[in-house]
């Protein structure tokens, strides 16, 4: 990974300026492991500020305003990874920034939504552009793959639903795991490897971004957040259950606690489910 710095360079301004990109965003809820969104629509406004463009508001805009410490990662169209940290500090409903996301194709000719808010972050720092590690990344994968099965749980109930567990396991999804860091700010990781070895367990293998995978310890909070080149996604959270070795392949493990729908339009939690209650208020 390329040095980290504390300012945006020309490079990365022109990278992160289309829409057309991941754009992932890691805040922290009032408990437990980070709250990631996909949020395409993070740039790099000035060389210490970015800026993220709101249409929609789910939990990781209520997080930023409560507990500013933020994480992001970027990867463009040619593959390329950036990861840094930033810190929120406030909103605005015009300005430059807020002309510039409504003038972009994506928004400005869309039926249904446009930007409304803009909020603004102060870089901490931005490190990477270095293309994703993609042979590591697929052997991992494969790895991941022959030895999962063997990492299921027998008998337990349905936790990610059909369309959640097949999203983790189809080979155009991207995956990013995230926990809090000892300096309180949010880590994410590529896992691109993940996969679902049954409803309720995440699986990976360590082979890409090793190093700081060694970094998760058995029984920490983590965040698993799965996205599709058609942006569909989910976020799984739970906890770490270490490494283990699983029809002789050595996997990481998460059991799933919590799921989260990140899908436009009803953002919200999906399991642990919660019953049907009647409107009786209008």
């Amino acid at each position: 990974m390329k040095e980290k710095r504390n300012r945006f360079s020309e490079e990365e301004t022109r990278a992160f300026a289309p829409s057309e990109k991941i754009g992932i965003v890691a805040t922290i809820p009032e408990e437990g492991p980070p709250h990631i969104t996909l949020l395409t629509s993070i740039m790099a406004a000035s060389p210490d500020k970015a800026v993220i463009g709101e249409f929609c508001r789910g939990e990781s805009k209520f997080n930023m305003a409560a507990r500013p410490a933020v994480a992001f990662a970027v990867v463009t169209l040619d593959k390329r990874l950036w990861r840094g940290r930033a810190r929120w500090t406030h909103l605005m409903k015009e300005g430059p920034e807020y002309d510039i996301y409504n003038n972009q194709p994506m928004f400005r000719y869309n039926t249904y939504f446009g930007i409304n808010t803009v909020h603004y972050l102060d870089l901490v720092e931005i490190g990477g552009g270095n293309p994703l590690p993609m042979a590591p990344i697929v052997l991992s994968a494969l790895l991941t793959k022959l030895a999962k099965k063997g990492a299921g749980r027998a008998g337990t109930e349905r936790i990610l639903t059909h369309f959640s567990e097949g999203l983790f396991n189809r080979l155009d999804s991207l995956s990013f795991l995230s926990y809090i860091g000892d300096d309180g700010f949010p880590v994410i990781l590529p896992v691109v490897q993940c996969q679902a070895a049954d409803s309720g367990r995440l699986v990976f293998h360590p082979g890409a971004f090793g190093k700081e995978l060694a970094e998760l310890t058995p029984g920490m909070n983590i965040s698993v957040f799965c996205v599709s080149m058609q942006m569909e996604s989910v976020l799984a959270c739970g906890v770490f259950e270490g490494f283990h070795r699983h029809r002789g392949i050595r996997l990481g493990l998460m059991d799933i606690g919590r799921v989260y729908n990140s899908m436009p339009s009803n953002h919200g939690w999906i399991y642990p489910e919660k019953p049907l209650e009647p409107v009786v208020d209008f």
